[in-house]
């Protein structure tokens, strides 16, 4: 990790290494924290924090649902990433908001325990490689199961829910391969450990839907978005794992992720091996839209100006 000046905490802006937590934080012990993954970019309109609105929202909606009031409002969210990244001087980044209950309750009820708000940001490249977004990566089919919403809540961007994709990340990478996919409880295809997952066949898109335990992606439905723009048929369904290897494409979607081709499943290439032309024509516009090139997508681009770091 690439450490950047400063770590906005609870209204303040702390050097890094101060930005610490106590020993006995509730979400330490169980997992009582929800999160957002948010990436700003270098555009030549300045530097613009992609679809800052809507992962904001859900960062609310995330904690509304773990009973966790956020003491903040969306706006002073919002203003806190724009002066993190200015007071940082980082043209382009990651930035990972998280809202978690604090110190001073031990135990499984964490009502009486503070609600606690952080926001870091700091240089981040791609996350499954630069190689892994132009040539694709390889993937298999996990044996952990994707979290069922009888159990927990697949909607919400939880910390504690991460255990179940760390589990299938792990064992996908000590089996040699970049990713894992988490099928739902039904047997269906559900998702990579942090990414959404899109399948093509005869130039037509196939996309796990809600109903099978996904956390429904901001770039997800971005890219929905594009392509029903581009005249590219989309359709929400459940998917059985051997469409996986028969279909001729397949590519995943995250904020770490952005948009990157999987080349090979459980040792079978995926078509021709290779990004086929429907995943290169979409990265392609998902990229200008990250990057504000394309008018049509202006409104997801927050500009914030970046001013240029003191000596």
């Amino acid at each position: 990790m690439e450490q950047a000046d400063l770590i906005w905490m609870n209204g303040e802006l702390v050097a890094w290494e101060d930005a610490k937590v106590h020993v006995l934080t509730h979400a330490l012990h169980y997992g009582t924290g929800v999160f957002e993954g948010i990436r700003a970019y270098e555009t030549e309109r300045g530097t613009a924090v992609f679809r800052n609105d809507e992962h904001v929202d859900r960062l609310f909606r995330s904690a509304a649902l773990y009973y966790m009031p956020v003491p903040y409002t969306r706006e002073q969210i919002k203003a806190a990433i724009h002066e993190l990244i200015g007071r940082n001087g980082l043209p382009a980044c990651y930035i990972r908001p998280i809202v978690y209950r604090g110190a001073g309750v031990m135990g499984l009820n964490p009502l009486d325990a503070p609600v606690e708000v952080s926001i870091a940001a700091w240089s981040w490249g791609a996350y499954l490689g630069d190689e892994g977004k132009t040539k694709g990566v390889r993937a298999k089919v996990s044996s952990w199961r994707r979290i069922s919403g009888d159990s927990l809540i697949p909607h919400a961007k939880a910390s504690g829910q991460y255990l179940n994709s760390v589990l299938a990340k792990i064992e996908s990478h000590k089996a040699g391969y970049e990713e894992g996919i988490l099928l739902d409880q039904h047997g269906y295809v559900c998702e990579g450990t942090g990414e959404n997952l899109f399948l093509v066949q005869d130039g037509k898109i196939v996309t796990p839907s809600q109903t099978n335990g996904i956390l429904n992606g901001i770039n997800r439905q971005s890219v929905i978005e594009i392509a029903k723009d581009e005249g590219v048929e989309l359709v929400e369904r459940d998917i059985a794992r051997a469409e996986l290897y028969l279909c001729d494409e397949i590519f995943m979607t995250g904020t770490a992720a952005e948009l990157t081709p999987i080349r090979e499943i459980d040792d079978r290439p995926v078509g021709s091996g290779e990004p086929g032309p429907v995943t290169k024509r979409l990265q392609k516009v998902f990229d200008d839209a990250l990057h504000a090139r394309d008018e049509r997508y202006l409104k997801w681009n927050d500009i914030v100006a970046v001013p240029a770091k003191t000596a």
